[in-house]
Parts: C-alpha cells; structure tokens; sequence
C-alpha cells in the first residue's frame, strides 16, 4: 500500500436529545493508505455515516484529529475545508444525485470545472472516465434515460473526476439488483486499485465486504478491525 491518504485521530461526536446525550464516536482512529480499499461494516445507528461526513470534512467533531493527504484539515476555516473536498475527496452515495437537467458527460464534467478545469479538459476527462465504467456510448444521456446501474456507475465516475486522494462511499450499490450491484461494485474496485486512491466504503453486504483489503466496525463509538 501507498502513504497515508486518510488519518482520524480520537475522533469523538456526541449529539444533543432532549435530556440525553448521544455519544455516537467515542475516540475513532483509522488510517487509510493508497490504493487501499476497506469496507466500513456496522448495523444502522451505530454512526457510519457521521464517520463518513466528518471524515469528508462535511461535519465537525467534537474533538480529534482529521488529516487528509497528509494536512491537518479538521481545524482550517471553511474556505479551505471546501477545497479540500473538491480537490482531494471524491462522495458516492446509495442514491446517484445526479443532476436530472445534465446529461452523463455533463455530470462527471461539471465538478471538474468548478475546480477551475476548462471545460475541454473536463469533457475529455469525463468521457475518459465514463469509458472505463462503460458508458462510453451513453455520454448524451440524461439520468432519467439511464438504468440504475449506469446511474450509479457516472456517480462513481463523477466521484473520481478530480483524481482525489480519498474516496469515501456510503452503501453504493445498496439501492441496486444483487446482479447489478455486483457488477458496479467489481468495476469501482478495479478502478480503485487501479490508481493511488485510497477507498472506504460503508456496506451492510458482508459478501462484497470480504472482497476489500480489510473491513472494519463501530462498536460502542470505536473503530475496530474485522
């Protein structure tokens, strides 16, 4: 494996409710190296999501440390919290969220112009990108005429447009067939590994899990393997 892409040190998060106090992390650590896939596996409520969106810089801590390609992001203004998720942080999710009035190339390319990219570089890059996924035939299309599969395939696409150093995903395929989701989630592995980004991935599906590097769990607030 690669250098460390991705650091959380003594992560901890709580949340107000009523008269209780919620401690969902309880001093989270975990490294991430590159070309590294892990499978982020726990039941619901137990705070994998609020992992993931601290860890994409999306939510504060309470407290702990957060470094993504080797700077101290967690305690930068917003300004360049922001930028570092555009640059070094690619999101995928259960559910696509593409933009419904762009077509494919348009989706994977929009990203990479918000970044400063030309548009003729974003487009080339998209198709590029769009081609290892598949759907190289499919670039014009609007989401609405694309199957689940292909939907979720150009948001992995737009998810590594800006080449980032860490993808973080939020069960991809679980809103998608035992047979397409098998396929989506071979393709996005292979890309993975393919290149120097380093991949956590929250899935309930053990099967697809065995197939990463390692697999790690919360339980009671803290990280562990296996």
């Amino acid at each position: 494996m690669g250098e460390t892409v991705l650091a959380l040190r003594d992560i901890t998060r709580s949340y107000v409710s009523g008269d209780e106090t919620l401690h969902v992390l309880r001093g989270v650590n975990f490294e991430l190296r590159a070309g590294e896939t892990v499978a982020l596996v726990a039941p619901s409520g137990t705070g994998k999501s609020t992992l993931l969106h601290i860890a994409g810089l999306l939510d504060h801590p309470d407290g702990g440390v957060i470094e993504v390609a080797g700077r101290d992001a967690g305690r930068l203004p917003d300004k360049d919290r922001t930028a570092i998720r555009c640059s070094e942080i690619g999101f995928v999710y259960q559910f696509h969220h593409l933009l419904a009035e762009f077509t494919a190339r348009e989706n994977v390319a929009l990203p990479q112009m918000i970044a400063g990219t030309s548009p003729s570089v974003s487009r080339r890059r998209a198709e590029e990108l769009l081609g290892v996924f598949g759907l190289g035939h499919r670039l014009n299309h609007l989401p609405g005429k694309l199957s689940g599969g292909e939907q979720q395939r150009v948001a992995i696409a737009r998810a590594l447009a800006n080449a980032p150093s860490v993808l973080l995903a939020d069960e991809p395929t679980g809103n998608l067939d035992v047979s397409t989701a098998d396929s989506v989630f071979g393709e996005l592995l292979r890309v993975v590994r393919g290149s120097a980004v380093g991949a956590l991935i929250a899935t309930h599906n053990e099967e697809l899990a065995a197939r990463m590097d390692r697999v790690v769990t919360l339980r009671d607030g803290v990280l562990v393997e296996g």
